[in-house]
């Protein structure tokens, strides 16, 4: 990606960390979304219809009831598996 189209993706989108957990599974890594508009918002992406999954980045995965954690660089997500989903604070 040249400097120019990474410019302007940065303009038009913008990244934002959020908190997911499953049944077995609290997950936090970075969700990219919208700079404005359609699509700009968490709820947005969760309740997209058309959309199976979910794509986050910088992803820490942690099980629930102990065990190791794990960091992966990307992670697809089934949104019928989120039990809930919170934006994190930047000062957490």
């Amino acid at each position: 990606m040249s400097e120019e189209q990474r410019a302007a993706s940065d303009v038009e989108h913008r990244q934002e960390r959020v908190r997911i957990e499953t049944e077995r599974h609290r997950i936090e890594g970075v969700l990219t979304l919208a700079r404005d508009g359609y699509r700009s918002r968490v709820s947005d992406v969760l309740n997209a219809a058309e959309r199976d999954f979910i794509t986050l980045t910088e992803v820490t995965v942690s099980p629930l009831e102990g065990g190791p954690i794990e960091l992966h660089p990307y992670l697809s997500l089934a949104r019928r598996h989120i039990v809930f989903a919170v934006a994190v604070p930047e000062s957490a």
